[in-house]
């Protein structure tokens, strides 16, 4: 069965597509790591392009809305972690600064700066951490993440040849 999946996965365009977008969903990998891979797995740099994003944006409601509750039962129920739980969540309040200034922009600008410590995940948290409510936050990550993409994209690929 694992064998069948993994031939799937890798020899198939459609399951290239998938595994990008997989890879793309997790944390500090996003879609930095995920348009690399699609491309060198035989996808088009604009498949890439669409499966690590889609990849990247997956997550994102899911930590605004439920992280600080899934914190707080980290907490109570696996206390050893919750040295890692104030680690996350100093990392959110270090990043908070610049979302309160600017709001919006800032908030797209800390998504789309393609650099480690930055990302729609870190994003996410400083929304969930702010309690911004989701229809404020998804358009700004959304939007740094498309940038993010772009750059990654332009940076790796030369994204005018490709998409011009």
């Amino acid at each position: 069965m694992f064998e069948t999946i993994s031939l799937f996965l890798h020899e198939t365009g459609v399951g290239k597509f998938i595994f990008t977008l997989l890879f793309s969903m997790l944390p500090v990998i996003e879609l930095r790591g995920g348009i690399p891979l699609g491309v060198s797995m035989g996808l088009s740099v604009p498949a890439s392009f669409a499966a690590a994003v889609i990849g990247n944006m997956i997550p994102v409601p899911f930590i605004i809305l439920f992280v600080r509750r899934v914190f707080q039962w980290i907490r109570k129920h696996i206390s050893f972690l919750g040295g890692f739980i104030e680690k996350l969540e100093r990392r959110a309040d270090e990043k908070k600064d610049v979302v309160l200034k600017y709001e919006f922009w800032g908030l797209m600008i800390l998504v789309a700066i393609p650099l480690p410590g930055t990302g729609a995940w870190t994003g996410a948290l400083v929304a969930a951490v702010l309690d911004m409510r989701l229809k404020k936050a998804m358009p700004a990550i959304t939007l740094g993440v498309l940038t993010a993409g772009f750059i990654i994209t332009a940076v790796t690929y030369g994204a005018l040849k490709v998409f011009f």
